[in-house]
């Protein structure tokens, strides 16, 4: 089967992406000092990836 051509040539591979998975995230506000230990990884503040 081969490739679809939108994603044959798609550019994005190692620029920098704008949205951060949760543990980026929680590690993120860990170095920031906004984390609370004990405190559950849902339902987190928006971030922006430094």
């Amino acid at each position: 089967m081969s490739q679809h051509s939108s994603l044959r040539n798609s550019g994005s591979v190692g620029t920098k992406r704008s949205v951060l998975k949760r543990g980026e995230r929680v590690k993120l506000l860990k170095t920031r000092g906004l984390w609370k230990e004990g405190r559950l990884p849902t339902n987190l503040p928006k971030t922006k990836p430094e």
